[in-house]
């Protein structure tokens, strides 16, 4: 199989932690939807990335869709409980971290236009969604070792590759300093393979 992503995406970072987590083989294939000559909207009408292209060449898309395939399609390293309350909470994380990295690309890609043209009260309102995220993800983390409490799961996978593109992207958000206990968490996921092999670059 074939996933197609980029090498800054915090959603092909989560597709590609998984592979590795599940230690699927796979073709990383660069394509970015920005791109003019880009193969992605041949692949996935909306025209965003990952795509996980199967075997069969069935495209997948979505990072969600295309996580929850992988840990269904290899038993190992389960990183998701069966259909269940546990399951719902393991989403809702997924969710929140998701939605962190959707606010922190729409001021990335806000503040790439000029800057008469910029949205400040748009930034604000963005800012102001990642801020309560990191909050409520602190809270809800407390003192346990990862977002479920005694096991890694794919919480802690989406919402490390939310954390990662903060520091990536924007430096200047002081999370680590604020929520500690989020920051040691990220610490703990760099020195998984998985996570340190996949940090963001350009």
């Amino acid at each position: 199989m074939k996933l197609i992503g980029s090498l800054t995406s915090p959603y092909a970072r989560k597709a590609r932690v998984v592979l590795a987590e599940k230690k699927i083989e796979y073709d990383f294939v660069l394509d970015s939807p920005w791109s003019p000559d880009s193969l992605v909207p041949d692949l996935n009408p909306l025209g965003k990335i990952p795509v996980l292209v199967l075997d069969d060449d069935t495209p997948l898309f979505d990072s969600r869709v295309i996580v929850e395939y992988l840990d269904n399609v290899a038993p190992n390293n389960k990183l998701m409980p069966a259909p269940n309350r546990e399951r719902t909470e393991v989403k809702r994380w997924e969710a929140l971290a998701d939605g962190v990295c959707d606010a922190a690309v729409l001021i990335f890609l806000e503040r790439k236009r000029p800057a008469k043209a910029q949205d400040a009260a748009w930034i604000a309102r963005q800012e102001a969604k990642i801020e309560r995220s990191l909050a409520f993800m602190a809270e809800q983390l407390g003192e346990e070792s990862w977002c479920m409490g005694t096991h890694f799961s794919l919480a802690d996978i989406a919402v490390g590759c939310a954390l990662g593109y903060l520091a990536f992207r924007f430096p200047q958000i002081d999370w680590r300093e604020r929520h500690a206990n989020l920051a040691r968490l990220y610490d703990k996921l760099l020195q998984r393979p998985a996570f340190a092999e996949t940090a963001p670059q350009e």
